[in-house]
């Protein structure tokens, strides 16, 4: 461990509470009673508790998450430690930084605070340090009006959905705390730790890897990784060329980073780059651009990634975890190369619970999540891309020569239906014209297609997938679907 995580003595000193101590009574009714209204769905969703800034997410809702997590984090560690507490570029973030802290240290704890980094930063340092936990503001992907809670254990994983029970439980006025001796907490700033993150980012490639010769440009999307991608790839001897580095919350995410490659492929053109990368706004994914400007997404980086690690005999049982988002051109070459393929619900804490299960190496979404447990414990856009960059190298053809020789994929579209009431969203399975359209569609295909209808859990739309070898099929079966929803549900 590296000497710049250590703890100051004053924080020994000032900052931990034991988990028998709690808080005045007079501070734990005011949490107990200051609650505010909440929707009768649950706050958690796949990544976090997400949503627009000023209606659900706010201040005072961010103090009592902040109150909650440090009760439940306290409560349940093993030993008394910190709370590491990073942040996204957007310009809601630095408000809900402060009430959470506020409400973290009113728990009795100790936070330290990273500022701007990538959400896998907080995960990693989580993990190699005495910290009971991590928190992270950000919307990944979501516009610049959204924004997000991600929260870590003290393992550096998501957070279980049992602990995120009870702390929505506590949110909701059905817990009352423990009431003891006042002991409030301390808040650190500890910017510093984020290039220990940078450091073990490339240790695992040192010395064998250097990308001297390679020019790879790189999309940051306005967000959390324009201070570090950078200087990593630099630092790997590669010719960096970077579109929107600068932190700005008007625009992260806005018609750039892994929702939008159209800059990041002209570029890579432009300069005759080798590969591109586009991250999302808290870098915990990451989408390539091969060096003829074509788009190269996760189910790509999987079966390359996949087959290297395959080669290096370093892939158990050949194992690859995606979702049910995978393309079915990618299951089928990948089974042509002897590997299995385990299929989950959409989003990278399932993905990540499935690798725990089987003992998966590798494992990640269409969308550019991408775990490799070799590596890291979460998924990581910056981890992902010097380890594509690394295949590549180590392949010695271009990104697009071994994009050409993986595998075609089928027709595949994915369409997002706006739907703003949440109870309705998370409802739509109840829809019965909705589910009449989706049994005559896989009549319809039978086998030689597949249809997937679900209600984001990030944003607040429905997603419609139809994937089948007819294109034709694929446009039409979209289009009446997305008719259906639009109808009865939007």
């Amino acid at each position: 461990m590296v000497s710049s995580i250590t703890r100051t003595q004053s924080s020994i000193s000032e900052g931990y509470v034991a988990k028998s101590q709690g808080l005045t009574t007079e501070i734990a009714s005011s949490f107990a009673l200051n609650l505010i209204s909440l929707p009768t769905t649950a706050l958690f969703g796949t990544d976090g508790i997400r949503g627009k800034v000023g209606e659900l997410l706010n201040a005072p809702l961010a103090l009592q998450i902040g109150f909650w997590t440090g009760i439940v984090l306290r409560d349940h560690a093993a030993q008394n430690g910190p709370v590491i507490l990073g942040q996204d570029s957007r310009n809601s973030s630095d408000m809900l930084a402060m009430a959470l802290s506020a409400g973290l240290t009113a728990a009795g704890l100790e936070v330290w605070y990273l500022g701007l980094c990538p959400t896998p930063c907080v995960a990693y340092l989580t993990s190699i340090t005495d910290a009971i936990g991590g928190v992270m503001i950000s919307a990944s992907h979501n516009p610049p009006e959204d924004n997000g809670i991600k929260i870590f254990g003290a393992g550096g994983g998501k957070l279980s959905k049992g602990l995120q029970a009870e702390i929505e439980a506590g949110l909701r006025g059905k817990v009352a705390p423990v009431v003891g001796v006042s002991n409030c907490g301390r808040h650190y700033s500890r910017a510093e730790l984020i290039a220990d993150y940078g450091q073990a980012l490339q240790k695992p490639l040192h010395p064998q890897v250097n990308f001297q010769g390679m020019k790879i440009v790189l999309d940051l999307a306005w967000g959390a990784a324009v201070g570090l991608a950078p200087s990593v790839f630099t630092q790997m001897g590669a010719d960096v060329i970077c579109l929107h580095n600068q932190a700005d919350g008007d625009r992260i995410n806005v018609n750039c980073g892994s929702t939008d490659l159209d800059i990041l492929a002209a570029a890579v053109k432009e300069y005759h780059a080798d590969m591109g990368f586009a991250f999302d706004g808290d870098a915990d994914r990451v989408l390539a651009v091969d060096n003829t400007g074509r788009q190269v997404n996760g189910d790509y980086i999987l079966y390359l990634w996949g087959r290297h690690l395959q080669a290096q005999q370093q892939l158990p049982d050949n194992l690859i975890i995606s979702t049910v988002m995978a393309n079915l051109g990618f299951e089928k070459a990948w089974q042509k190369q002897g590997g299995k393929m385990i299929r989950t619900a959409v989003g990278d804490q399932y993905v990540q619970a499935e690798m725990l299960k089987t003992g998966g190496m590798l494992g990640g979404e269409q969308s550019g999540h991408i775990l490799c447990r070799h590596y890291g414990i979460t998924g990581d856009g910056l981890l992902t891309a010097l380890h594509l960059a690394a295949v590549v190298q180590a392949a010695g053809i271009s990104l697009g020569e071994m994009v050409d020789q993986s595998f075609q994929t089928y027709p595949q579209l994915l369409q997002n239906v706006r739907v703003e009431d949440r109870e309705q969203r998370l409802g739509w399975e109840n829809c019965e014209p909705v589910q009449r359209a989706i049994a005559q569609a896989e009549a319809a295909m039978g086998d030689s297609g597949r249809i997937l209808v679900r209600a984001s859990g990030t944003e607040p739309v429905i997603r419609v997938m139809v994937e089948a070898a007819d294109s034709e099929l694929v446009n039409y079966w979209t289009k009446e679907l997305v008719a259906q929803v639009q109808e009865h549900i939007a």
